[in-house]
C-alpha cells in the first residue's frame, strides 16, 4: 500500500459479515426474546474498524432485498442457498438502525449486490490516489485487490495484500475471476468446470496466463479433466460474467459526499439499551462523562442532574442535612460497613440523597494510618436513630434488608422502608439483568458506576471499606445513594405500567423485607456437638466406601478424579460411553454416574461417597462454624432477587438443600434444635403444586379428587393404570407421583422412562392416558406454551412475571427448555408468592397477639418453622394451619400439615 498522508476509505462488506455472525456467535436473545447474535457481531467488527483506522472514511454496504441483474443473466443464480432464518432477518433493521446512530455512511443500492458497491467505492477511490481497505470475509473480494486496494477480514483477524492473494489462492488477484470461473461457486451456483478443484485451476492459470487463453488451448488438456472443460466451454462466458464484481455501478452519490454524520448518542444509548448491550451502553457512558455529550442522560430524566457530592465531617454540615432528610417526602439511604456479613458487620459510614445528582456522605469509621477526623460513630447514629426508626419518614435503598440488619447491631431498627431498587428491577424482569446495583445502573441509566473493587482492590488484599482513603471512599459512598434514587425514579413507573407487578411489588415482596430481616436476626438454635459426631460418622461412611470402591476396580484411585474415573470406567471396565465432555471426553458427571449405577456397583459406590462428602463439607464441617459467638445461633441470608420464580433462596447455610429423604439429610435437621421451654413446629403445604394445577387447568377430575381429600397420586395411579383406587400398589402409586410431578415440570415421555426405568413407549402410554382422564390439564399446557410464544412471558395467580428470553429461540433445545419453564413457572411461582402471604399474615398475628409465645425462624420451600412456647403449642398451630391454608383462594383446599418436636426432623 502506498505510503501517504490521507487515511484509507474504509468499505464495509456487511451482508459477508452478517451470515459469519449469525452462525458463529452463540444465539444470544434479549429479556423480551428478541435475538441479537447477528447485532452484536456485525457492530463488534465495525466498532473494531474504527477503533483500528481512526481518521478513516467508514462506509457500511449490504445487500438490497429482492433480485440482482444476475438473475437477469442467470435465473438460476444462488438458487440454492436456503432461505435467510427469521431469527437472523429480524436483526437486520436494528444493525441499520445503529450504523446510522453511529453516523456513518449506510448504502442498500437495488439490483446489485454490495460487492458491485464496493468494487465501484474503491475503484473511485483508487482513481483519486486514495487507499481502500475492503472489510470483508468473501473471498470473491480477492479480484479488487491492488497496490492500493488491502482486504481484511476482523473475524479472522487476517490481513490480504498483492502478496497474500498468491498466496491464499497460488494466483495473483487479476488471475482470481478467471480461477473463480473455473472453479465455479456451488453456494451462488455459478457453473465452473466439473471436477475442476482449486488445485486444478492453479495449474491451468500458472500454465496458460488467463482463462482466454486456456479456452484457446482447451484441447491440450488430456483425460477426463480436459473432456469435462471443453464441454464446459459454452457455458463459461456466463460464469465469468457472474463471478465479475462491478466497477461502474451508478451511484447518486460519490466518495467524497459519503462523509459522517455527528454520532447520535442519545438514539445510540436507547438502541444499546433495547438490545442490551450492557458493555456498550457503558462505554457510551464512559465516553460521555468524559466530553460532556448528551449520552449519560439518564432514563427517564430529561437531562443529567450532574454529580455535587458533600463529605459530611462537622456537626454544622450533618445538622443541615438532618433538617432537609426530615423534611424530604423520600431520600435514598445506605450504609457502608465492615463486612458483608450482615451478623458481623459495623457501620463504618452512612450516605444519603434527596434529589438526583446530590448526595451527602457521612464517615464514621475509616481508621486507616492518617484518616481524617470524622463525626463520632456512636453519637451520630443516636441522632440519626429517631430518623431511620420514624416509619413515617420514607426510605429507598438498594437491598435494604441488609442495612437493616446492619443497623440492629447498632441498636437501630430500620422503620419505613418504603421502595427497594434491587426488589423493584427484581418484580420487574426477574431474569432481565442480575439486580446488584451496577449491574441495574448500567442497564436502567446507562451509567458505569464506581466499582467495589476499583478503590478497594481485589482477593485477598482486598481492603475493608474502614481501611480506604476517603477521597477514594466518599464519592463511591454518595453515589450509591445517589444511582439509588435515581434507578428508583426509572423503575417504579415501569412497574406501575406492567400489568400487575406493581401489586407484586407492594403487597408480596416489598413487606416482606422487614419479615425476612427479622428471621434473620433470630436466627436458628444448633447442636454443635451433635454436627460434629455426624462428621465422624460420614468421614467413617466415606473411608468404608473407598475401601469397596478399590476392591471393585481393582486398585487404588482418587475417588474426586474425573480422568482416574475415566481410565477406570471406561478404559479398564468398558463401561457404555453415554455422554461426553465439551472437550469429548467420556463423561463422570452425576447424570452419567446415575444412569451407569443401574447396571454397575462402582458408580453407585462413587455416587453416594459423593453425596455425603458434600453433605460433610457443605454442613456438618462448616455449621459448627457459622454459629454467632454473641447470639449463640446460625443466622442465614434470604435472597429474594436471585431465584426466577419467586422463590426464596438462603445462604451460609443454604437451607434449601439440606437433602430430606436420606436418613444422612434427617440427621442434619436433627441438628437444628428448640432452646429450653420451646419446641420447632414444622407446617408445609401438602401437594401445593398440584393443587395449584387443578386450580389453573380447571381440570374436573383433578379437582374433584381434591375436593374429597383423596390421595391424588393413589387417584392418578388408579386413573392412569385402570384399577380400583383400593387396588393401587406401592409401586403404581409411586410411578402416578412420577407422572404427576413429572408433567408439571414439563417432563418428556423420554425423562418419565428414565426416572421410572421403563421403555419410552410404556412412559408415553402413561402420559396419554393421563392426559385421557384430566384433559384440562393438557388444555392449560397447550395453552400455555401457545401464550408463552405470544407473549414472551407467563405470569402467576397474583400477576409476578417470568420472563422467558428463549421461548421463540432457532435452537430447538432451548426453546422446549422454555417451554418446560413455561409450564411450571406459574406453579412455583404462585406456590411462592402464596407461602411469602402466608409469612406476612403470620408474622403480622404472632407480632401483635403472641409475642412471647412463638417466632418464625426459618422458611424452606413450602414449609415455614417456628420456634413455639412449649405451653401455647396448640393454640399457635391452629392458628398457623389456619393462615398458612388462608393465603390463597384457590379452586380446591390450601392443605397444610404441621407438625412438632424438640428438632427440625421431629417437627417435619
Amino acid at each position: 500500500m502506498s505510503q501517504q498522508q490521507t487515511p484509507p476509505v474504509v468499505l464495509v462488506d456487511g451482508s459477508s459479515y452478517l451470515f459469519r455472525a449469525f452462525h458463529a456467535l452463540p444465539p444470544l436473545i434479549t429479556s423480551k426474546g428478541h435475538p441479537t447474535g447477528a447485532i452484536k457481531g456485525v457492530i463488534s467488527m465495525i466498532r473494531r474498524l474504527e477503533q483500528d483506522f481512526p481518521g478513516s472514511r467508514v462506509v457500511v454496504v449490504f445487500d438490497a432485498k429482492g433480485k440482482t441483474f444476475r438473475h437477469d443473466l442467470y435465473p438460476e443464480y444462488k438458487a440454492n442457498r436456503p432461505p435467510m432464518p427469521d431469527d437472523l432477518r429480524v436483526q437486520i433493521a436494528p444493525i441499520h438502525e445503529i450504523i446510522r446512530a453511529m453516523g456513518l455512511p449506510l448504502l442498500i443500492i437495488p439490483e446489485v449486490e454490495a460487492d458491485d458497491v464496493i468494487g465501484t467505492l474503491a475503484h473511485e477511490a483508487t482513481a483519486k490516489g486514495i487507499d481502500v481497505v475492503i472489510s470483508t470475509g468473501d473471498k470473491d473480494m480477492a479480484q479488487l485487490v491492488s497496490d492500493h486496494v488491502t482486504l481484511i477480514n476482523t473475524m479472522t483477524e487476517t490481513r490480504m495484500d498483492r502478496g497474500g492473494v498468491i498466496d491464499k489462492f497460488g494466483v495473483a488477484p487479476e488471475q482470481i475471476i478467471d480461477y473463480l470461473t473455473l472453479v465455479g461457486d456451488s453456494v451462488d451456483n455459478i457453473p465452473g468446470v466439473t471436477k475442476c478443484g482449486p488445485k486444478t485451476a492453479v495449474k491451468w492459470l500458472q500454465a496458460y496466463g488467463t482463462l482466454d487463453e486456456l479456452t484457446v488451448r482447451a484441447d491440450e488438456i488430456k483425460g477426463k479433466i480436459g473432456e469435462n472443460l471443453r464441454a464446459a466451454l459454452p457455458q463459461l462466458p456466463l460464469s465469468h460474467e457472474l463471478a465479475t464484481i462491478k466497477t461502474d455501478v451508478e451511484l447518486e452519490i460519490d466518495l467524497e459526499q459519503l462523509a459522517h454524520s455527528p454520532q447520535d448518542d442519545q438514539q445510540l444509548l436507547s438502541l444499546f439499551r433495547e438490545y442490551e448491550f450492557k458493555s456498550w451502553v457503558a462505554d457510551l457512558a464512559s465516553s460521555a462523562d468524559a466530553s460532556g455529550s448528551a449520552a449519560d442522560e439518564t432514563h427517564p430524566e430529561p437531562e443529567d442532574p450532574g454529580r455535587d457530592y458533600h463529605t459530611i465531617t462537622s456537626q454544622d454540615q450533618l445538622d443541615s442535612w438532618l433538617q432537609r432528610l426530615r423534611e424530604a417526602p423520600l431520600f435514598a439511604f445506605d450504609t457502608e460497613t465492615t463486612s458483608l456479613n450482615y451478623s458481623q458487620a459495623q457501620v463504618v459510614g452512612v450516605s444519603f440523597a434527596i434529589t438526583p445528582g446530590e448526595a451527602a456522605y457521612v464517615p464514621l469509621g475509616h481508621d486507616y494510618m492518617g484518616a481524617p477526623e470524622q463525626l463520632d460513630r456512636d453519637e451520630t447514629l443516636a441522632l440519626l436513630k429517631p430518623l431511620l426508626e420514624d416509619p413515617a419518614r420514607a426510605k429507598v435503598g438498594q437491598n435494604l434488608k441488609y442495612d437493616k440488619n446492619v443497623l440492629a447491631n447498632h441498636g437501630i431498627t430500620l422503620n419505613g422502608i418504603a421502595e427497594d431498587t434491587m426488589l423493584e428491577s427484581y418484580v420487574l424482569n426477574s431474569v432481565g439483568t442480575r439486580h446488584d446495583m451496577d449491574s441495574l445502573a448500567l442497564k436502567y441509566l446507562g451509567i458505569s458506576t464506581i466499582h467495589f473493587e476499583d478503590i478497594a482492590g481485589k482477593g485477598a488484599k482486598q481492603l475493608t471499606f474502614n481501611q480506604i482513603e476517603l477521597e477514594q471512599a466518599a464519592p463511591y459512598a454518595a453515589e450509591d445513594a445517589d444511582i439509588t434514587l435515581r434507578l428508583h425514579q426509572a423503575l417504579r413507573p415501569q412497574l406501575a405500567d406492567t400489568g400487575r407487578l406493581q401489586e407484586v411489588y407492594e403487597t408480596i415482596d416489598l413487606p416482606l423485607v422487614p419479615v425476612l430481616s427479622r428471621m434473620e436476626q433470630r436466627g436458628a438454635l444448633v447442636d454443635a456437638a451433635l454436627l460434629r459426631t455426624q462428621s465422624q460418622e460420614l468421614a467413617e461412611r466415606m473411608a468404608e466406601l473407598e475401601t469397596l470402591a478399590y476392591e471393585e476396580a481393582g486398585e487404588q484411585f482418587n475417588l474426586g478424579s474425573p480422568k482416574q474415573l475415566q481410565s477406570i470406567f471406561y478404559d479398564k471396565m468398558g463401561l457404555p460411553v453415554i455422554k461426553k465432555t465439551p472437550k469429548g471426553a467420556p463423561s463422570t458427571a452425576e447424570p452419567v454416574l446415575q444412569e451407569l449405577a443401574h447396571e454397575h456397583e462402582l458408580p453407585r459406590l462413587i455416587l453416594e461417597h459423593r453425596s455425603l462428602s458434600k453433605l460433610k463439607s457443605t454442613y456438618t464441617d462448616s455449621l459448627p462454624g457459622m454459629i454467632n459467638p454473641r447470639s449463640g445461633r446460625i443466622h442465614t441470608s434470604y435472597h429474594q432477587a436471585v431465584a426466577a420464580t419467586g422463590r426464596l433462596s438462603s445462604s451460609e447455610p443454604n437451607l434449601q438443600n439440606i437433602p430430606i429423604r436420606t436418613p444422612q439429610g434427617r440427621r442434619i435437621r436433627q441438628a437444628f434444635v428448640a432452646p429450653d421451654g420451646y419446641k420447632l413446629m414444622a407446617a408445609d403445604y401438602s401437594q401445593i403444586e398440584l393443587r395449584i394445577m387443578a386450580h389453573l387447568s380447571e381440570d374436573e377430575g383433578l379437582l374433584n379428587a381434591f375436593a374429597h381429600g383423596e390421595d391424588i397420586h393413589k387417584a392418578t395411579a388408579a386413573e392412569v393404570f385402570g384399577v380400583g383406587v383400593d387396588e393401587v400398589s406401592a409401586d403404581q402409586r409411586r410411578s402416578a407421583k412420577a407422572i404427576n410431578f413429572g408433567l408439571i415440570y414439563g417432563m418428556s415421555a423420554f425423562g418419565l422412562a428414565r426416572q421410572l426405568d421403563v421403555e419410552r413407549k410404556v412412559a408415553q402410554q402413561y402420559i396419554d392416558r393421563y392426559f385421557d382422564r384430566y384433559p384440562g390439564v393438557l388444555r392449560y399446557m397447550d395453552a400455555i406454551r401457545k401464550q408463552a410464544h405470544e407473549d414472551g412471558f407467563v405470569e402467576t395467580l397474583f400477576g409476578r412475571r417470568l420472563y422467558l428470553p428463549e421461548i421463540n429461540a432457532r435452537n430447538k433445545q432451548m426453546q422446549q427448555a422454555a417451554e418446560r419453564t413455561a409450564i411450571n413457572a406459574p406453579m412455583q411461582g404462585t406456590a411462592a408468592d402464596i407461602i411469602k402471604k402466608a409469612m406476612l399474615s403470620v408474622e403480622r398475628w404472632l407480632t401483635e397477639d403472641h409475642p412471647d409465645d412463638a417466632r418464625m425462624i426459618m422458611q424452606v420451600h413450602d414449609e415455614l418453622i417456628l420456634e413455639v412456647r412449649s405451653s401455647a403449642v396448640d393454640t399457635i398451630r391452629e392458628g398457623l394451619v389456619s393462615r398458612m391454608s388462608a393465603a390463597a383462594e384457590l379452586s380446591v383446599p390450601l392443605l397444610v400439615e404441621a407438625g412438632v418436636g424438640n428438632n427440625w426432623d421431629e417437627a417435619h
